[in-house]
């Protein structure tokens, strides 16, 4: 080979090396640059939704939502059972009429759950009223003639003296038949019924926009189909902020010794019809309260009165409190007393 031959041969295996070390199989070439990457910015001006505000208790617009049973307990209302018990530990309390003029107390238990008395027999209306609540727990003692079929029927957790219920007492007082007291911190650990949910209230603290009269005291009755009736008056006490159960002028109050009170009392216009598929040892006719429908309402609270309207479309529905003017009208955070009247009788206040 010649001198110019070994020459050219050289510079094509020279070339050949460049190039096997410069390329790989690979059809994107590697990055060979050391330099560090920058990760992509951020944005400073993302947003999450803030979390909503937790739960209120639906009865009492005060705390959070009470994590046992929802807990009814139908309470005697005579002379004889006075000073009920645990009374004032109730969220809600109904005032109904039953037979004869008399009246009872359909009591909600849903924040605390107290030893209570003084327990009494149901009413065929109890069910439509209490539906409401959704399936809760109805503690009662009994019932005549079709109120016991008509609870058994709503799927309502009937919790019935009369049909071995447990943690029944009788307590030692002047009365040997008005003196059944019930243990519901046992109750609502025992049963597996309804947790509180909203019954259509609102609550609010301000008056503001309220179309408000004085209203430091409210006087009516209750009678359902009789010509005579329960008085029912409650009076404003400014120092508690609350309203006071009076019955014959005399102050209220329960077996503890504490004033019977309410932050608001509802006076609430119903249909009462005599119910004379239910009637008591002397023939006097029970009375059903139609609890479903609408009517006139007064919404007692801070000393003030609101007027306004009630609508509840069907027994499953929560009731819902309007003003005049068709605007929401909210209650005071607190407990209530809702006194269920006939339409037409008149509500004094001033």
């Amino acid at each position: 080979m010649t001198p110019a031959r070994h020459a050219f041969a050289a510079a094509l295996a020279v070339t050949a090396l460049l190039t096997s070390t410069g390329c790989s199989g690979d059809s994107k070439p590697k990055q060979t640059s050391s330099a560090p990457t920058t990760p992509a910015p951020t944005s400073t001006t993302a947003t999450t939704k803030p979390a909503p505000p937790p739960l209120k208790n639906p009865y009492t617009g005060i705390g959070g939502v009470p994590k046992t049973p929802t807990i009814s307990v139908k309470i005697d209302d005579t002379a004889p059972g006075r000073p009920q018990r645990g009374i004032d530990g109730a969220d809600i309390v109904y005032i109904e009429g039953v037979e004869g003029g008399l009246t009872r107390l359909a009591a909600i238990f849903g924040t605390y759950k107290p030893m209570v008395g003084y327990v009494r027999s149901t009413r065929p209306s109890d069910p439509d009223l209490l539906l409401q609540f959704g399936k809760i727990t109805a503690a009662y003692s009994g019932g005549a003639h079709d109120a016991l079929p008509l609870m058994r029927r709503s799927g309502l957790k009937s919790w019935s003296n009369d049909a071995g219920a447990a943690y029944y007492s009788r307590a030692n007082r002047a009365s040997d038949y008005i003196n059944l007291v019930l243990n519901l911190t046992k109750v609502a650990k025992a049963t597996h019924s309804a947790l509180p949910k909203s019954i259509g209230w609102t609550f609010n603290p301000s008056l503001s926009g309220l179309p408000a009269i004085r209203g430091s005291f409210v006087r009516t009755a209750v009678t359902g189909s009789y010509a005579h009736g329960t008085p029912v008056e409650f009076r404003y006490d400014r120092t508690l902020k609350k309203y006071v159960r009076y019955i014959d002028g005399v102050r209220q109050v329960a077996a503890d010794g504490k004033p019977i009170t309410a932050t608001n009392v509802i006076v609430q216009s119903c249909r009462v019809l005599a119910h004379r598929q239910d009637t008591d040892v002397n023939g006097n006719p029970s009375q059903f309260t139609y609890t479903v429908g609408s009517g006139a309402v007064s919404v007692f609270r801070q000393g003030v009165r609101i007027n306004g309207r009630w609508s509840r479309p069907r027994t499953s529905s929560g009731t819902v409190l309007r003003t005049a003017a068709g605007r929401p009208l909210p209650l005071d955070p607190g407990n209530t007393w809702v006194v269920l009247i006939r339409t037409g009788i008149p509500v004094v206040s001033g």
